[in-house]
């Protein structure tokens, strides 16, 4: 899945052509490298998305998209 529908689809980022925007101006770091919206997501993968106030990193676990919305916090766990 590219990084831009991960963070729509997991909530980490409202809208995906926001998403889009912040991964192509460089604010996410993947494993410590910028990438571009068109990255695919893996398991294990650190995203650090500077965004905002504050940055937010988090570690996947699970790449694929969820069936419903309320498990959507699944796919994540929060480090920092």
């Amino acid at each position: 899945m590219r990084i831009d529908k991960y963070l729509k689809v997991s909530r980490l980022i409202k809208r995906r052509t926001v998403a889009n925007d912040v991964a192509d101006a460089g604010r996410i770091l993947v494993n410590g490298k910028a990438v571009k919206a068109s990255y695919a997501v893996k398991v294990g993968d650190v995203i650090e998305i500077t965004f905002g106030n504050k940055p937010v990193k988090v570690r996947v676990l699970a790449a694929e998209g969820p069936d419903r919305k309320d498990v959507a916090r699944e796919m994540y766990e929060v480090i920092e």
